[in-house]
């Protein structure tokens, strides 16, 4: 397991560069934690570091939001807090995101952990005190 260390905010865009390069050529990376751990602000870094211009929210209500990359390559950035049976993912095509090789990037995994890929990168965020994060993967 490794495991990359966020002491403060200001150390957020840092810890996203070196994710991304241990991630390497991850497609599907599924990142869980406790509500209020820092998913989608994680995620956020990780669409800065990629390019991403537009603000980067947490689709909690459409389950799922695009963006691009400067080079036009799509970003997934799916929440499934909302969700309350896998099977609702079948009714938005959830195959044609996580199978497209775009980079998906995937909020509460649990709560639809059967149609999770196997190869998914699985991301845990550990809460310590103040600010202080644990990026297990």
């Amino acid at each position: 397991m490794r495991t990359i260390t966020i002491s403060s905010l200001q150390e957020i865009d840092a810890a996203a560069r070196s994710f991304l390069e241990e991630a390497g050529e991850a497609a599907v990376i599924a990142f869980s934690g406790e509500m209020g751990a820092g998913k989608t602000t994680f995620i956020q870094a990780l669409c800065r570091n990629l390019g991403v211009t537009v603000e980067v929210n947490s689709p909690t209500f459409s389950l799922v939001n695009e963006y691009f990359t400067p080079e036009g390559d799509s970003i997934f950035h799916f929440d499934l807090y909302r969700i309350e049976t896998p099977e609702e993912l079948f009714d938005m095509g959830y195959e044609e995101y996580f199978y497209s090789g775009s980079l998906c990037l995937i909020e509460w995994p649990e709560n639809a952990n059967i149609l999770i890929p196997d190869d998914a990168l699985r991301v845990n965020i550990v809460v310590g005190e103040n600010e202080f994060r644990l990026i297990q993967f």
